[in-house]
């Protein structure tokens, strides 16, 4: 099965949430009044694309209807289709690995399956012909350790790791040395799995940040947050949270197939200023993938 496909089967909750409501809503209504406007803003909303967000799209359509003259409610839904998709465009999706070494730090909750995550995302680059070292960062669990160093063994990338209650900033800043020393491409770097409410913990990702700005200031730097889907609203006070302490400069959603509450990827594009780079679909090491908006509207309204 291509990817497409399984998008379009890990989008099925979402779309019976959305896309199905839609249809409905289209076919039963005659013509294009404030009413039909109405029942497309309360299915965004409760699909969590959240009230923003929604109102925002829904003037936006009300515009475009006008400035168009369309007057059957059927020709709404490729509208619809066409603001989601400029919304999901928001930002760049690919990567800033320009530099040798770059440098992508991934952060997060725990429980939002952020170590394996690093580990889809490191497997991937490796299949790209990168040398990748993982940053075992997370001292705070042996867990999360031990994850990572599984998910080493399975890509066949070197693992820099400490004992368990070690100080973060020094598993980076030995990574950073391997790094130099092996000439190697990119440098993973996982962190703890931060409570947004505890302020010491948010201090400690300060102080991984200014040891890769002594280090490596010249690098290219990614710094990725890893959201679950499946906690809808929740996800974005998290992104605000994270971002207000790190420069936070891409989304990877995971989990997209275990929720009916996909609609949270338009509220992430819309009222964060960060662009979505991966979406999780299922299990599987190769369902992790690069965001594209085009591909993911399709599979949504398809």
């Amino acid at each position: 099965m291509g990817f497409f496909n399984r998008l379009k089967k890990g989008l099925k909750k979402t779309k019976d949430t959305i896309t199905e409501r839609i249809d409905k809503v289209l076919v039963s209504f005659g013509k294009i009044d404030e009413e039909l406007f109405e029942e497309l803003e309360e299915i965004l909303i409760t699909s969590d694309v959240g009230i923003d967000a929604s109102m925002k799209i829904i003037e936006n359509l009300k515009k475009r209807v006008k400035e168009d003259r369309i007057i059957n409610p059927q020709e709404v839904k490729e509208l619809l289709k066409r603001e989601l998709t400029s919304i999901l465009s928001n930002g760049e999706a690919q990567l800033n690995l320009e530099t040798k070494p770059s440098v992508i730090l991934v952060v997060g909750v725990n429980g939002v399956g952020k170590t394996t995550s690093i580990g889809k995302i490191a497997s991937m680059l490796k299949s790209q012909g990168k040398r990748i070292i993982l940053a075992a960062g997370d001292t705070f669990r042996a867990a999360a350790i031990d994850q990572l160093e599984i998910w080493s063994e399975r890509v066949g990338a070197e693992l820099i790791k400490h004992s368990e209650g070690s100080d973060p900033a020094a598993v980076v800043f030995d990574a950073i040395q391997a790094v130099k020393a092996r000439n190697a491409d990119v440098l993973i770097c996982d962190t703890a799995g931060r409570l947004h409410t505890k302020k010491n913990l948010m201090e400690e990702l300060k102080k991984i940040f200014r040891i890769i700005d002594r280090e490596l200031p010249n690098a290219s730097r990614e710094v990725l947050l890893v959201l679950d889907a499946t906690t809808g609203q929740n996800a974005i006070s998290q992104a605000k949270t994270f971002s207000e302490t790190a420069d936070v400069t891409g989304i990877v959603l995971t989990k997209l197939d275990g929720t009916a509450k996909g609609g949270i990827i338009i509220a992430l594009a819309s009222s964060l200023n960060m662009p979505v780079k991966f979406i999780g679909i299922g299990e599987q090491i190769d369902d992790l993938q690069r965001f594209d908006a085009k591909e993911f509207a399709d599979a949504l309204f398809s």
